[in-house]
């Protein structure tokens, strides 16, 4: 049942981040900027041919390589979180994270760069877009459960031992 519900919460949140990208081609790019609010915040199309800030430009087939890396990495973890209710939070990390990473994995395979367009000009912060959020607010989720709700010892054994193992 938590792949299922972790696989429809993915597609979910994968479809709301192609959806804002597919709106912003249809209604941004034509026109570049929209202010949002002046001089703050304001949705400006952008072509990100890298990965995040833009760093290994033109680097198309390598990100693809270590996404595919990255997710299998991730849905190993998530299959070995235990179901308990307190591995809630573990389970919502990973499915933003998978879902930020299959969203931007759609734009590299299909457009060849990644459509971002969110941008606080107010500090001339680097565009992003709605699956780049889901990864950021992943690892905010993971450094604060870490922090606060983790802080057993034995709390990440599930990930080392033998399937079922940790449940015991």
């Amino acid at each position: 049942m938590k792949y299922l519900k972790g696989i429809i919460s993915a597609l979910i949140l994968v479809a709301l981040d192609q959806l804002t990208k597919y709106l912003v081609l249809l209604n941004v790019k034509p026109v570049g900027t929209i202010p949002i609010v002046e001089g703050v915040l304001s949705l400006t199309y952008h072509e990100n041919r890298g990965a995040v800030w833009g760093i290994m430009q033109g680097q198309i087939p390598i990100l693809i390589v270590t996404t595919l890396i990255i997710l299998v990495g991730v849905l190993w973890l998530y299959g070995r979180i235990p179901d308990e209710a307190r591995y809630l939070w573990l389970r919502i990390i990973g499915v933003l994270v998978i879902a930020g990473a299959i969203g931007n994995f759609i734009d590299r395979i299909f457009r060849h760069y990644v459509v971002d367009f969110i941008y606080f000009e107010l500090i001339n912060f680097p565009i992003f877009n709605v699956a780049d959020m889901y990864v950021v607010i992943a690892a905010a989720l993971l450094i604060i459960t870490v922090i606060f709700i983790y802080k057993d010892e034995h709390d990440f054994d599930f990930i080392l031992s033998k399937k079922g193992e940790h449940n015991e």
